[in-house]
Formats: C-alpha cells, sequence, structure tokens
C-alpha cells in the first residue's frame, strides 16, 4: 500500500520497506517514529489530512549528506569572490507500517 505523508515541509511517497532519507528528528537509533500527517493512503485522497491514517517508522542512523560548494561571484570586484560548503544532517528511517 502506497501512503503519501508530511514532514519538514516537504511530502514523500513510500511503501512498506521502504527507507527515506529525511530531515534530521529527535530520537535514537532504534526508536519507533510515527508520522499523522498523512495526504493519501492507497486511493483515498485526504482533505487536506486522511484522518485517523499513520506512518509508522524505525530510526536506522543519523548522519550528514555529502558537502555541497556554494561559490558566490559578483562581477569587478575581486574582494566577493566567496567559497563555503554546507553538509545537510540527516535521518534515515525504514517504513515499518502504514495504516
Amino acid at each position: 500500500m502506497k501512503a503519501i505523508f508530511k514532514n519538514g515541509g516537504k511530502q514523500y511517497g513510500v511503501n512498506v520497506g521502504d527507507i527515506v532519507y529525511l530531515e534530521k528528528m529527535n530520537g535514537n537509533v532504534d526508536d519507533k517514529v510515527v508520522f499523522d500527517e498523512v495526504l493519501m493512503l492507497g486511493d483515498v485522497i485526504g482533505n487536506p489530512l486522511v484522518k485517523g491514517a499513520k506512518v509508522e517508522g524505525k530510526i536506522l542512523k543519523h548522519g550528514k549528506q555529502k558537502k555541497i560548494k556554494i561559490f558566490k561571484y559578483k562581477q569587478k570586484s575581486k574582494s566577493n569572490r566567496l567559497t563555503q560548503g554546507h553538509r545537510q544532517p540527516y535521518t534515515k528511517v525504514e517504513i515499518t507500517k502504514i495504516g
């Protein structure tokens, strides 16, 4: 069964057994997490949410994604060249139950 849920301002489409990388969440490894903001469950589309629907998962690990480089440049100004990097923290979650 397919479900679409909302977490951290983003929407994720999942099936049971899928592994999803979400924005960093509170909790420890092997903790159970429940997502209550379900937008679609199977063929049922909520208005705006499906009442009584939940998506459950298990936290597998916390980490940081690969580093991305950000380069800012302003034309005709040598002093305005800026390079910086960013590593987005994430939480890896396995979907265990949809209902």
